[in-house]
């Protein structure tokens, strides 16, 4: 069986089975990747690598980002918790990923290096957890009082939660 698509995965994709469905929606399929935690490879929370076709190596704020270690999760990862859902309505589900919410991720990890504490981690880290086992109910107001972030963040984050309706 072939079968070729994109390169990110929208919700209905049918290249994912039914046990790896299950395993998205938890997020159980990123357990693997506390070993690179374990080898020092990635830190827990961190932004999340980004595939290098949508990377501009040149452009100054991918590489304030690329400069951090990675993380298994991030602010960004927690507002776009849904993102398979917001890819499935699209007519060309790659071009609105690298045309919206790659630079909404990006202005969203540039924040997060600005303002990154111990303790912001450490509420990433505890949210992450809470929203792996309840994934409903993400909303980016109540994130960034959460996490202490100011309400230029919000609009930086309403693609992930208001505009999922919205076609390309």
């Amino acid at each position: 069986m072939n079968m070729k698509g994109t390169r990110i995965t929208a919700a209905g994709d049918p290249r994912l089975f039914r046990v790896g469905k299950v395993l998205r929606k938890f997020k159980i399929d990123e357990l693997p990747q506390l070993w690179n935690v374990v080898t020092g490879d990635m830190s827990l929370v961190g932004p999340r690598p980004e595939l290098p076709e949508f990377v501009a190596m040149d452009d100054l704020a991918w590489q304030q980002v690329l400069a951090v270690r990675p993380g298994i999760t991030d602010y960004a990862t927690l507002l776009y918790r849904n993102e398979e859902e917001l890819l499935a309505g699209r007519s060309n589900p790659e071009v609105f990923y690298r045309n919206q919410v790659v630079p909404a991720k990006l202005a969203l990890n540039i924040r997060y290096i600005a303002q990154r504490s111990f303790w912001r981690d450490l509420k990433v880290i505890l949210l992450t957890i809470r929203y792996s086992f309840i994934p409903a109910g993400i909303d980016a107001e109540q994130l960034n009082r959460a996490l202490g972030f100011n309400s230029e963040t919000a609009s930086d984050s309403s693609l992930s939660c208001r505009n999922q309706n919205n076609k390309d």
